[in-house]
């Protein structure tokens, strides 16, 4: 039997990169899965036709989750859709490296609005949907103990990420709701291949930094997430699992 059968998820992000292995891994294992995407329709719509036509459920659902309307309307969707919700992957997540002098306000709102508010706001909405062994997962990043030049937005960024994870979990483990934070390190997605970090002296220094001694790809960290999705992780709320191949 699948390990997520009838369950249903929403995963923020989704339309590519580990958003999108993410759905495709959680429906898989039997669970109805929400795609939500920003701006992708056409990359959301083939994530959801990837799900379907291998015999999964699906649909996609446009917001903008660092908007409270859009994010409560997510949720909203999914339970219409679906009829309840059991599994939460806050992936949506924006970055934009750039040193102190060049920090900015705009640079700073942009990615604390979708990478912190909009985990909250999701959550929030989220939260009087879910019942007893339920699963809120939280993208994070390697970054928050790598700390790498440049970075210092994006990684405040994910230190809130894994601070909201703890409290979370405490406030929400009363209610049987778990709350864990993946922390990947460098993976091979769109929006890493658009920065240009792929094939240069940056990715090979991380690369020779990495005991597994290469650079991740997406379904690296969709296996967590299915793990953490499962009754497999019923005892664990309030981790963070670092997948970087064990760069530390």
């Amino acid at each position: 039997m699948s390990k997520l059968a009838g369950k249903v998820a929403v995963v923020t992000g989704a339309s590519k990169g580990i958003g999108a292995a993410i759905a495709r891994a959680l429906a898989a294992e039997g669970a109805a899965v929400v795609v939500n995407y920003a701006s992708s329709k056409a990359g959301a719509d083939a994530v959801v036709s990837a799900i379907t036509d291998a015999g999964g459920r699906a649909v996609a659902v446009q917001g903008d989750v660092s908007k409270a309307d859009q994010a409560a309307g997510l949720i909203a969707a999914a339970v219409k859709e679906f009829g309840r919700l059991d599994v939460l992957v806050n992936n949506s997540g924006v970055y934009a490296f750039a040193s102190i002098e060049e920090t900015t306000e705009a640079l700073y709102h942009q990615q604390f609005g979708v990478n912190v508010l909009g985990l909250l706001l999701t959550t929030q909405a989220a939260v009087p949907h879910l019942g007893e062994g339920a699963s809120i997962i939280n993208i994070s990043s390697a970054v928050t103990s790598l700390h790498p030049p440049g970075s210092a937005i994006y990684s405040g960024t994910k230190g809130a990420v894994d601070a909201i994870t703890g409290v979370l979990a405490n406030e929400l483990g009363p209610r049987k709701i778990r709350v864990n934070a993946i922390n990947p390190g460098m993976v091979e997605t769109e929006g890493v291949h658009s920065a240009g970090f792929l094939g240069t002296d940056f990715e090979a220094g991380i690369v020779a930094q990495t005991p597994l001694g290469r650079t991740g790809q997406p379904d690296d960290i969709a296996g967590i997430a299915v793990f953490l999705a499962s009754d497999d992780a019923r005892w664990l709320t309030g981790e963070k699992i670092t997948a970087s191949g064990g760069l530390r």
